[in-house]
């Protein structure tokens, strides 16, 4: 078909090329039709050439530049362009295109039967122009210039029945070039990056997959560690409320204070997701729980064979949280060596891998927390008294929870309701008994144990109500157990030094010198106590 600028229509819509049991056979067909301006030496080198650079790998990103090139100088086609479709939106974007840039390939966009590509993309048919000046229907959104004395070409990109994209050029317009067999050698190589094409078009829809569901759970994240997400109402909590306010947005190293199971996690995390952070990395590293002998490679990564075992590379915590914040739980279990290396990253924000050289920086926000006392850990010798400096910049205090008594109910009830929507069970409120049961305790495991103690009331329960008997024992009363004393408080004290002097003797096997060694007393007052509470020592000498 020759083109012919006076022609009624200067789109030309061209049946794709029969089916052949391979492309050379194809090619073979092609070229044996017609007058060409390619000899069959160089179109058959075109494609060996472009069959050998697909076989170098499956990656589309390596190989289809070089097949663009080819295609450049073997038949003098400029603007080489691969457009891939995205079926979750349906728009044609540029993947690679010859001879422009990235910005103007990031604006080559197209809807379905939207210009001659998106005409290619909806009918699978290719398409010609043989003079853009000419052309009503050619949409140019990369901006790349006009050149009206050029001719546009493009094919479709097949995965067996279903287009997946499109491969289109530009020539130079001669009025007395036939454009046949550039349509057709540009078909057979379409066919030849298709599966490259469609591999590519896979990953891009998962990593797009991936994308979207990494932003659902940090947009989870944030809004479940919101600091009005925390339960807790008591005057105490609501100081460490506003400490969360006022350093989120900050780039200041915290330090959490307090007992274990209070809740120091939840405050970096709170402190993380409401800061300019917040899309970044939030890496966990417990210290207490990794082993001396590792946990430098946890923090600081290893080189390959930086010691047996390590027969990769492997990033550490602060590379992994880079951008981000690294939250060190129970920062003062760490051993003296580790904490020099600690001291150098806050000051330079930069270490080296273990058994490596190169120098790696970092911007990592650092959130420690401890529940060790470290001035006591100092004094001891057991933490460098300039890395809690580094550290205590803005410490916060996270209160046991017997100084929140008010809060209790509350984390109680939301326990409660967790479990039980969690095991499909139908209980709806604690008893009062239950209540006082829980106000009177001393709960020194703290959330943590108050968690465990609603988690086990509500596996136990058979009905809607928590009553006394589903708690643990350590939280039964006298009165909830049926277990009351009687008595007055010396027959009381009476009654358990008798206990006690029996078990000593009993220990002793009646004798009287090993049992007084034994409740650190002399012989004498045993003596008088066992006069007293008419025991017979002669009673356990066997």
């Amino acid at each position: 078909m020759t083109s012919n600028p006076d022609s009624n229509s200067s789109e030309k819509l061209l049946p794709a090329p029969r089916a052949a049991e391979n492309n050379l056979q194809m090619a073979s067909e092609v070229l044996a039709a017609g007058s060409r301006e390619l000899d069959w030496v160089q179109e058959l080198s075109l494609l060996h050439n472009v069959s050998r650079i697909l076989d170098q790998s499956l990656d589309m990103r390596e190989v289809v530049s070089p097949v663009l090139e080819a295609l450049s100088d073997t038949m003098n086609l400029q603007y080489g362009t691969i457009t891939l479709l995205n079926r979750t939106t349906g728009d044609i974007l540029i993947e690679v295109a010859h001879g422009l840039s990235m910005q103007q390939a990031r604006r080559g966009r197209y809807k379905l039967g939207e210009g001659v590509t998106g005409q290619v993309v909806l009918t699978g048919e290719p398409m010609i122009v043989p003079r853009k000046s000419d052309s009503a229907l050619l949409v140019d959104r990369t901006k790349r210039g006009k050149r009206p004395d050029a001719s546009f070409i493009c094919v479709p990109i097949k995965s067996g029945q279903e287009v997946i994209g499109a491969l289109s050029a530009e020539t130079q317009y001669r009025p007395d070039h036939d454009l046949r067999n550039d349509i057709y050698l540009l078909t057979i190589v379409a066919s030849m990056i298709a599966q490259a094409a469609q591999l590519r078009r896979t990953a891009q829809e998962e990593t797009e997959k991936l994308e979207k569901e990494n932003e659902r759970l940090r947009r989870e994240l944030r809004e479940r560690f919101r600091p009005s997400n925390i339960i807790g109402n008591s005057h105490e909590m609501r100081f460490v409320y506003d400490q969360i306010a006022q350093v989120c947005k900050s780039q200041a190293t915290c330090l959490i204070l307090g007992e274990s199971g209070t809740g120091k996690e939840l405050i970096a995390h709170a402190i993380h997701y409401n800061s300019d952070r917040a899309d970044k990395p939030f890496v966990r590293v417990h210290c207490g729980a990794l082993p001396e002998s590792v946990v430098e490679s946890e923090l600081f990564g290893h080189v390959k064979g930086a010691f047996t075992g390590a027969n990769t590379l492997r990033k550490g915590r602060f590379e992994l949280a880079h951008g981000g914040t690294l939250f060190l739980d129970e920062v003062g279990d760490i051993s003296m060596p580790i904490q020099i290396k600690l001291l150098r990253v806050l000051q330079e924000r930069e270490f080296e891998r273990v058994g490596g050289s190169e120098t790696i920086k970092v911007n990592v926000r650092l959130i420690a927390a401890t529940n060790h006392n470290l001035r006591n850990l100092i004094a001891e010798g057991k933490f460098r008294e300039d890395l809690y400096y580094r550290l205590h910049v803005f410490p916060i205090y996270a209160p046991p929870l017997r100084k929140r008594k008010t809060d209790i109910v509350l984390l109680a009830d939301y326990f409660l309701e967790k479990y039980a929507r969690e095991n499909h069970k139908k209980v709806l409120r604690l008893s009062s008994a239950v209540i006082d049961m829980l106000m009177s305790y001393h709960w020194p495991g703290n959330v943590r144990e108050l968690e465990n103690c609603i988690e086990r009331a509500v596996l136990v329960s058979e009905g809607e109500v928590i009553h006394p008997s589903h708690l643990p024992p350590t939280l039964q009363t006298a009165e909830a157990s049926g277990t009351q004393t009687s008595g007055s408080l010396q027959n009381l004290v009476e009654s358990y030094e008798r206990d006690l002097i029996v078990d000593a003797l009993k220990s002793s096997r009646g004798n009287m010198a090993s049992a007084a060694r034994a409740l650190k007393t002399t012989q004498r007052v045993l003596g008088y106590k066992v006069h007293k509470y008419e025991v017979d020592p002669k009673k356990y000498t066997t």
